[in-house]
């Protein structure tokens, strides 16, 4: 029984083969490799490896300030109570804008004054001619029309000093005050006064006015990093405000005196403000460019795919010829990634829609 068994088990195998022999089907496995589309194609940028100077960013933080040598404080020279305000703070003004009027004591005795050098003027001025006529009809001498002359001199130039004293503090004589005017074009950045508030001479500033359209970043420079900033540097700069803006600048200055509150050295950075989007007292993330004397390939760091906890490029030689590279940093710095190794000079990589491209290849 065995022995048929055995028998019966080969033949099936026999026909089995047969009907494969016998089977005109045959499969074939083709490799396809992926291909940029002509429509897609526009929407991929390319970069090429370059050998370049390694650059460290160092970051650090900075507060914006306003430029002390483009700020004005006004500081009343006179005693006074406050009778108008004309402006908040923040506001923007111009040069010659009314921002307050001052009630002041000084101001009646000004105009007193004035009107007693009047009435001695034209006292002065007939004793003047009386004394000219006589001194033409040889009764006079000419010392006594030089006295004459000067005396008339003297009231006049005293009356002069009051009105300039007068045109200085802007005086109103319909209202009876003194009006404060804005010196120069800017923002009020500090206000200490308000409507009676009582004021003595050569006191606290009035108020602040700062043009805003350049300002100072002051930067932060801790211990561990002061052998590292120098002047000079480059910088790029963002703010929480705006940030995908990036603002370049360069130190100009390095303190050499440490804060004794922070314990930081300050670094200063003058930068163009045109468009007034820093304001005083905005937090700045400040990345400081350090250039090394050590080469390597960088690419934009946009062009980088991590996967896997490993950093990939797409490789670029043709439209059908694309290659998903593995690829060691170096560093990164300023947007730019270097590598150390995986990429040769003048090779080209995908850095704008990679990532679409790497999926493509990889499945």
């Amino acid at each position: 029984m065995k022995t048929i068994r055995q028998f019966i088990q080969l033949c099936l195998l026999a026909i089995v083969l047969i009907g494969c022999n016998n089977n005109n089907e045959v499969l074939e496995y083709k490799e396809e490799r992926y291909c940029l589309d002509e429509r897609f194609k526009p929407k991929v940028e390319f970069d090429t490896a370059m050998l370049m100077k390694v650059e460290e960013g160092i970051h650090l933080t900075a507060t914006i300030e306003t430029n002390p040598d483009k700020v004005v404080r006004f500081v009343s020279l006179i005693d006074g109570i406050i009778s108008k305000v004309y402006f908040s703070l923040g506001d923007k003004v111009s040069k010659g804008q009314v921002l307050a009027e001052l009630s002041s004591a000084e101001l009646s005795r000004l105009n007193s004054e004035l009107h007693n050098l009047n009435s001695e003027i034209k006292v002065a001025e007939k004793q003047f001619e009386s004394v000219q006529s006589m001194f033409e009809d040889g009764i006079a001498s000419q010392k006594d029309l030089i006295e004459a002359k000067s005396i008339l001199s003297i009231y006049k130039s005293k009356k002069e000093k009051i009105l300039s004293y007068l045109k200085l503090f802007s005086a109103s004589a319909e209202k009876g005050v003194f009006k404060i005017i804005a010196p120069a074009d800017g923002f009020i950045t500090h206000k200490s006064i308000a409507t009676g508030t009582q004021i003595s001479a050569e006191g606290e500033p009035l108020f602040t006015i700062s043009d805003l359209r350049e300002v100072w970043v002051m930067i932060d420079i801790y211990a561990t990093n002061v052998q590292h900033i120098k002047e000079g540097m480059s910088l790029n700069m963002t703010t929480i405000s705006y940030p995908d803006t990036v603002f370049k600048g360069k130190i100009a200055a390095i303190s050499q005196v440490l804060d004794s509150e922070a314990k930081v050295l300050k670094a200063r950075v003058v930068l163009p403000n045109p468009e007034l989007k820093l304001k005083p007292g905005m937090l700045v993330d400040v990345i400081a460019l350090k250039t090394q004397d050590v080469e390597a390939i960088g690419i934009p760091t946009a062009a980088m795919v991590f996967d896997h906890n490993q950093n990939f490029v797409v490789v670029y030689k043709g439209d059908c010829d694309m290659e998903i590279r593995k690829v060691e940093i170096l560093s990164k710095s300023n947007g730019t990634t270097f590598i150390a190794k995986g990429l040769s000079v003048n090779e080209k990589v995908i850095s704008k829609n990679q990532l679409l491209i790497y999926e493509e290849i990889k499945n």
